[in-house]
């Protein structure tokens, strides 16, 4: 399971001024005038507007590949170098980098400390939401301290508004200590952005249900992340084709995959491809070498 780690505090920073809020408000802020009569609409009807919505999160989405593919290159060359990605966020961002580390390892076989995510309020934020903990942005500093943040590693900060004093520490942090700097946000404009090297920040605009950043934003956060693991994974060959060859099988289904997995790739039988998984521990990759190099016992 991969590392979800996180401070304490929830307590709001005493120098944060609330004034001019509506002023300064993100555009996730916003309310959307296509959905000012939500509350006296049909159910299939609030149903067909949230699902307008989505479909451009992910033609936002489709228009920052570019730097997406940034990061993607970015965080091969830290892992390649022995280095380490860490996911920052507060509520909604934060259980989405944490729910996108927890399935590298089973998915990719990956280290589980070399993908790691910070929530702000610890993992007791993960199951109930603890609204004051994104304001620590002292909580961020610590946590990264903990960890000996170092030049080798990357910080992927995550807020839908880009303003979260939580990820912005998170990134000054990361400055301070010479690691690459990625921002994920859904505001292109925001301080969140400009503080890092590399900002990828598809433009979703309002919610259905203004200032509700779990939906659309959420949905455009969540599509950038897998994509963005994902083709990490693929670049660090930990895919073969469009295969699993370095899945953890940890459950009857993820067995079945990998034996499944080890008869087609390995062209072999099932009694070849479960004693090959057996002999290797469950580790499908090291099996399909095995079975590779005794060609001469598979089934063509």
């Amino acid at each position: 399971m991969a590392k979800i780690l996180g401070g304490e505090g929830t307590r709001m920073p005493g120098s944060a001024s609330l004034g001019g809020a509506e002023a300064d408000a993100p555009p996730t802020e916003s309310p959307l005038a296509a959905t000012a009569d939500l509350d006296r609409r049909s159910t299939l009807a609030i149903l067909q507007a949230i699902h307008e919505e989505d479909l451009h999160a992910a033609r936002a989405v489709g228009d920052v590949l570019p730097e997406i593919e940034r990061a993607v290159d970015a965080l091969v060359a830290v892992l390649a170098g022995g280095g380490r990605w860490l996911y920052v966020g507060a509520g909604t961002s934060g259980r989405l980098g944490c729910l996108d580390a927890a399935e590298i390892p089973p998915t990719f076989g990956y280290a589980p400390e070399r993908v790691e995510a910070l929530i702000a309020g610890g993992p007791g934020a993960l199951l109930r939401a603890r609204e004051g903990a994104e304001d620590d942005a002292e909580s961020a500093r610590a946590a990264l301290r903990a960890r000996a943040l170092c030049a080798r590693d990357a910080v992927v900060a995550i807020s839908a508004s880009g303003r979260t004093p939580y990820a912005l520490a998170a990134l000054d942090a990361a400055q301070q200590a010479g690691a690459r700097r990625i921002a994920v946000t859904c505001d292109p404009d925001a301080p969140l952005a400009r503080a890092a090297e590399i900002a990828i920040a598809p433009r979703t605009g309002s919610e259905v249900i203004a200032g509700s950043t779990r939906m659309k934003a959420g949905v455009a956060t969540k599509m950038v992340l897998h994509a963005l693991s994902t083709a990490v994974m693929v670049r660090l060959g930990r895919v073969e084709g469009n295969r699993m060859t370095h899945l953890r099988p940890g459950s009857r289904k993820l067995w079945r995959r990998a034996l499944a997995l080890l008869q087609e790739l390995g062209r072999c039988d099932a009694d070849t491809a479960l004693a090959a998984l057996d002999a290797a521990h469950g580790d499908v990759a090291a099996a399909l070498d095995a079975i590779r190099r005794d060609r001469p016992r598979a089934v063509r």
